[in-house]
């Protein structure tokens, strides 16, 4: 009996229905793409964040450079050439330099690796090279034709030569090759050749990213001379996003060895073992291993500018509040509109008192059809809102992402985070990828639980129509049905 009224009565009354179930359709609707393009845009954001620390990165554990003392003498780089017999002959230098951060002994990965809450912890070293290589060429001598002077020497003028050197900087990652689930390296994909073996902790070799190889026309099987020491080139990595972290990527003895610095590394980075952890870790790395601050991916997640960043907060700001701005209209509509709708039913209602039915039954009757108007909208909401994220994807809109000057010292991504030692700006693969523009295309995801959301959403907008109408219809007499009698 229930349902086949119900059925009769929402027949009957399809246009008022289906005016309840739009409203709460373009409430829901609008929730989803919110949702999915907040989740497009945590997901760019991650992107960016791996494409410098590499895969899931969490956070970054630095330590600020102690200001020079007055009157410190500046170190900087120096170049020194040999005079040579031969005046043709060429020079080259490499000046390999720990860039990026000041060194920690490699004794802190174990130290980070044995805090509560850290799943794995694995070391690195950030250096550059500058190379200088190039020639002197001697001038040459030219005396003008019937000018000798006297007891001095000729007149004329030195023509010609001079010096052409050509300087390349590049930048250098030292990675512990039997621990490759960490690092800036995982931002990268190996198209061809192959990565380093477990077993090359000290071996010449060498992994080039694929944009600095086509600049140099290097390939796999090739060579790259480092201060003196060639390294065969193994393979060759491609960004998964943006800009490599490095551009050349070394076992990390050899880096070590290559920057002299033996035992020494910049940063570690670190895998938790809960991704909820994270501030807790951070509490604890900061309180035992002293003279450390840590960043965490949230954090330097904060530093992302562009158009990203603007896109983001509107999501976040405007799109949630507008979101439920309009959920609390439509839901309010819906109300009203089904007590309305029992305002013109005091007959129907009053008949059926008259005839037996208790205001329990019907109470429920009205719920009953407020409810499956609720479904209808929300079926109809998940629909149009399924459609709009994958308008979104679809279309891709490229988004721009840079990381400001802080973002030199912290990690991002989910489940994992990045201890490094103090640095500077300016140096390394991590201030380098902090200071690169990175253009990100958006994608709106829909997950499960955005459309359980949905789902709930409908049902509560049918129960809150439903409670509107039955309080109404249950506030009904039989004798108000007689008066309506003509």
């Amino acid at each position: 009996m229930f349902f086949t009224y119900l059925r009769r009565e929402l027949r009957r009354r399809r246009k008022a229905a289906l005016v309840v179930a739009s409203g709460l359709a373009l409430g829901i609707a609008l929730v989803i793409v919110v949702n999915s393009v907040s989740a497009g845009m945590n997901r760019a954001q991650g992107r960016v964040l791996e494409s410098l620390y590499g895969l899931g990165t969490d956070m970054t554990v630095t330590k600020a450079a102690a200001p020079p003392e007055e009157g410190a003498t500046v170190k900087r780089p120096r170049f020194r050439f040999d005079a040579k017999g031969d005046d043709d002959a060429r020079q080259s230098q490499d000046i390999v330099m720990v860039q990026g951060f000041e060194t920690l002994a490699a004794s802190t990965v174990g130290r980070v690796a044995g805090q509560d809450g850290v799943a794995d912890a694995v070391g690195g070293l950030n250096v550059r090279v500058m190379k200088v290589d190039g020639q002197f060429k001697p001038g040459e001598f030219k005396q003008e034709p019937g000018e000798v002077r006297r007891g001095g020497p000729a007149a004329g003028e030195v023509r010609g030569g001079g010096a052409d050197f050509d300087v390349d900087s590049y930048s250098v990652y030292g990675t512990d090759v039997a621990h490759q689930g960490l690092g800036p390296l995982t931002s990268s994909k190996i198209t061809s050749g192959r990565t380093f073996a477990a077993g090359e902790t000290s071996a010449a070799v060498a992994v080039v990213d694929s944009a600095y190889a086509k600049e140099k026309k290097l390939e796999v099987g090739g060579s790259l001379t480092v201060s003196g020491t060639k390294f065969t080139i193994v393979g060759i990595a491609t960004a998964d996003s943006g800009d490599a972290a490095a551009d050349v990527y070394l076992p990390l003895a050899r880096a070590q060895t290559l920057a002299d610095a033996k035992d020494k590394i910049t940063t570690v980075y670190v895998k938790a073992t809960d991704s909820q952890r994270i501030a807790g870790v951070k509490d604890t790395i900061q309180k035992n291993v002293s003279g450390t601050t840590v960043t965490t991916s949230a954090d330097l997640a904060q530093t992302v500018s562009g158009s990203l960043s603007t896109a983001s907060d509107l999501a976040a700001g405007v799109g949630k509040w507008l979101s439920i701005v309009v959920l609390v209209a439509a839901f309010l509509v819906a109300g009203l509109l089904t007590s309305s709708a029992v305002s013109r039913r005091v007959r129907e209602f009053g008949t059926l008192k008259a005839l037996g039915w208790k205001s329990r039954r019907v109470t429920g009757q009205v719920a009953g059809e407020a409810l499956v108007n609720g479904l209808i909208g929300g079926a109809l909401g998940i629909g149009i809102g399924l459609a709009g994220a994958w308008a979104i994807t679809a279309l891709s809109p490229t988004l721009t992402a840079q990381l400001g000057a802080g973002g030199g010292g912290a990690g991002g991504g989910g489940g994992r985070m990045l201890v490094g030692g103090p640095g500077g700006p300016g140096g390394g693969p991590m201030s380098d990828g902090a200071s690169r523009a990175l253009d990100i295309a958006l994608t709106a995801p829909v997950s499960l639980t955005t459309i359980g959301l949905a789902v709930a959403l409908a049902v509560a907008g049918g129960l809150i129509a439903g409670g509107f109408g039955g309080w109404r219809a249950s506030r009904l007499r039989p004798a108000d049905a007689l008066r309506r009698v003509e």
